[in-house]
This record gives structure tokens, sequence and C-alpha cells, in this order.
């Protein structure tokens, strides 16, 4: 062989033990050793590898070939695959990673290996936090009418404070007093009614301090609006729907009302059909339509037709249904407009043809930012309809509250509700008492 010929030629020009040497490093027995010195094996340029190198050097025949590559190749693959089981490590995941890097020494395995280790670092404790304080509890329905009533108060209230701030009651005091209400919108008959009871208080519990007016005040415009009190009391349920026929001009709040007071009478354990009878302004069906989703409450309407026949079909749909309250929607208009009133008795008539006593309940819906036309408005519709009762909305957005003193002066409707906010809960009957309190609080 090639490899027995090369060592015969080494032999002739080294010393006498040289041969023994090549023997040795070239024999493949001896290459096993290696393996234990993972060091000499790991380091591919080796005194090994070199010495093929040096006896090329020595004139070797270009024909000469290295010898079996196998045997030095042997302790290289058998490093790689023992160089796993040496390292020691838990982490699973940078063991992965490192092996996936063709890492020529261990040195730089565990550099890598280290590298690869996600540093855990502890985290500094965070401040303690305060405790958020708890939500405060939905107010009364005292305490958001008071709140409602913020505009009217304040504007009553400052004038007041001239006239009751002392000095003793003369007739100077009492044409103060009087210019007061007359500009809060109570109109000159609730005036003149509210100035003679004080007067009598006066006489009567012989006070002479201003200061003891504002009591006197309060006590006789309770009086006065004591008669509006009279809150709609429903009849028991007989199988029979009970009509709420709802009237007013456009922006009053009528169709926001109707689905407040489904909400109400809901809570009471009544059945409620809504009929959307506006079919005279854009989108009124619509936002109708939008309150019985909110209620979960039924509502009849028509693309098409006039108000008279959707109310018609909404109380023989609430007949069949056997549904307790049937509140009927109806087409806002002014009370000026003659032909569109003559329309409203219509809806009123047809409802006579399905039922004979109904509408069993007739309420004017008036927004009280109006002040004294609201007035008008009452005696009009009154006197087309007979109004049975009256429902005061956005009393929350002005400072006309004293109109319904003007009301009671003039034409004394029950008022049955009054609403002072948004919310689908403020609408809620009317108590003199309540209200005077949260007008002239003490």
């Amino acid at each position: 062989m090639i490899f027995g010929l090369f060592r015969k030629k080494k032999t002739a020009k080294t010393p006498e033990n040289q041969p023994v040497e090549i023997e040795k490093t070239l024999s493949p027995e001896n290459s096993v050793a290696d393996e234990k010195q993972p060091e000499s094996v790991e380091t591919l340029d080796t005194a090994t590898f070199r010495q093929p190198e040096n006896m090329a050097e020595d004139k070797q025949p270009e024909s000469v070939d290295i010898p079996d590559t196998t045997v030095f190749r042997q302790p290289e693959h058998t490093t790689e695959d023992k160089q796993p089981e040496s390292v020691e490590t838990s982490d699973t995941t940078a063991f992965r990673q490192a092996e996936k890097i063709n890492i020529p020494d261990i040195e730089s395995f565990r550099q890598a290996k280290q590298a690869a280790t996600p540093v855990v670092q502890t985290p500094e404790p965070e401040p303690k936090s305060e405790p958020e304080p708890e939500p405060a509890k939905k107010s009364g329905w005292f305490s958001r009418l008071k709140q409602g009533l913020t505009k009217s108060r304040d504007k009553l209230g400052k004038s007041l404070a001239s006239v009751f701030g002392g000095g003793q009651i003369d007739e100077d005091l009492y044409e103060e007093l009087e210019t007061v209400l007359l500009t809060s919108d109570m109109g000159v008959e609730a005036t003149e009614r509210l100035l003679s009871d004080v007067r009598k208080r006066v006489t009567l519990k012989g006070l002479k301090d201003a200061s003891e007016l504002k009591q006197a005040l309060k006590e006789a415009l309770r009086e006065l609006l004591q008669p509006l009190e009279q809150p709609l009391m429903l009849p028991e349920k007989s199988g029979e729907p009970f009509v709420i026929m709802m009237a007013g001009v456009n922006g009053a709040g009528k169709t926001t009302s109707i689905g407040k007071l489904a909400k109400l009478y809901q809570s009471e354990n009544r059945t409620v059909l809504l009929a959307a009878g506006d079919t005279f302004r854009a989108a009124a069906r619509e936002q109708l339509i939008e309150w019985g989703n909110r209620n979960d409450v039924a509502v009849i309407s028509q693309e098409k037709g006039d108000s008279a026949a959707v109310c018609f079909d909404a109380l023989e749909a609430a007949k069949a249904r056997k549904t307790d309250i049937v509140l009927a929607d109806t087409a806002g208009r002014l009370p000026t407009q003659l032909h569109l009133m003559e329309e409203i008795k219509k809806v009123k008539r047809v409802l006579q043809k399905s039922m004979p006593d109904a509408p069993h309940e007739i309420l004017l819906v008036l927004d009280a930012n109006i002040g004294q036309n609201a007035i008008n408005q009452v005696i009009a519709f009154d006197d087309a309809l007979g109004l049975t009762g009256l429902v005061l909305t956005k009393l929350d957005g002005t400072a006309k509250g004293g109109v319904i003193a003007a009301l009671a002066a003039r034409r004394p409707i029950p008022v049955r509700y009054i609403g002072v906010g948004e919310s689908i809960d403020d609408l809620r009957p009317f108590r003199a008492k309540e209200f005077v309190d949260a007008l002239l609080p003490d």
C-alpha cells in the first residue's frame, strides 16, 4: 500500500527512534485515546494534522494521498456528539438556541448559552395605591329634583335675598316682592294671589321682620300648587287596556316622555303598548320604535297613514293581547293651526269607536322653557280635547320654573308628571311640597 511505502521512505531519513513516534502517532488505536483529550481534538490545527504536511515537505511524492481521514475525523465528530452532554443547563430553550449555532469550542458555547439565557429581574414593588372611593349611591328623587331646579332656584333666590335681607315689613318691601315674582314667570294672577296670602299671614302671625317673610311665602306657594298635585291613579287590571293619549307641540318632549312613562309603568308591573301616531314629524316613528326597543315594548306603526288609523290599530291590538296600558302618540302641532287641531280631535273620535270610554287620559306635554306661552297652549288644547293632566318637562334647563304657579292660577289642570333631566328615571309624579322645598330651600 501507499501508506506502507510512505512509512518505509520516512524510516530511511530519520533517526532510529523516529519511526516508532510516527507509527504511534498515526496508529488508529491511539486516536481513540485522543477522545479523552478534547482540548487537543477541538482545535482543528493540531500537531497530528501537521505531521502529514511536514512529511510532504521532505520530498513526499505528489501522488501520495493523506491516509484514511476517517481516523482523524472521528474525534471531531465524537466531540461534537458529546458536547451537549458535557453542558449542564436547565434552560431547554437556551440549549436549543445554542444548539443551532455552529460553535467550535466549549467556551464559546457557554458564552452563547449565557447570552441566550433570559435574565430574570426581580420587579420593584409597586407603590401601594390608595383605595378608590366607593361610588356614591344613586341620589333620591328629591335630590335630583333639587338639582334640576338649580337655575330657577338661583334666579329666584338671588332676587329674594334683597327682599328678605332685613328691615321692616312695609309697602316698599311688598313692591319688591311683587317684582321678583313677576320676573320669575309666575304671572300676574299667581303673583296677586301670593301677595294677598302673604299679607294675611303677616297680619295673623304678627310678623314684623322681613327675614320672616320667606317662610310665609313658602306656605302661600305650597297652598297655591296643592290642587295640581293629583297623581295619575291607574285602575286595577281587568283585561281591558287603559288608553293614554299624548298631545303637544313639536319639540316639547312628547315622544321622549312616552318612552319614560313606558318605563315607569313597567316598574309597576304593567304591560305597555305604544302607538306611533306622530305621522307628521320626520323620524318620529323611528324615535318611538327606538324607545320601544329600549324598554322591550311593542310598537304599532305604519310607514304611511294618518295618526287616527295608527292609534285605532294599536288599540285593537292591545285588546287582543290584553295589554294593560296603551300610550298613543299624536302629531305635534301649534294651537294656532286650526286645521291641525281638527285632526287631533279626529284621533279622539276614532279611539272612541274602538272603545267608547277611550281615551281615559289626555295628557298635554309642556316645555318649561316657553314660560308664559305654556298658558296659551294649555287653554287651546284643553278647549279642543278636554285635558285631564299635564306633563311639565325640561325644568332642569330653564330658570322659568315659576310657570307652574301661573298654570295653577289660570287653568288649574292637574300636573301628573314633571321632568328634571334626560335620564329615563327623571320623570316622576308631581308633589307640591317637594317642589316648593326644592325651589325655596330653608
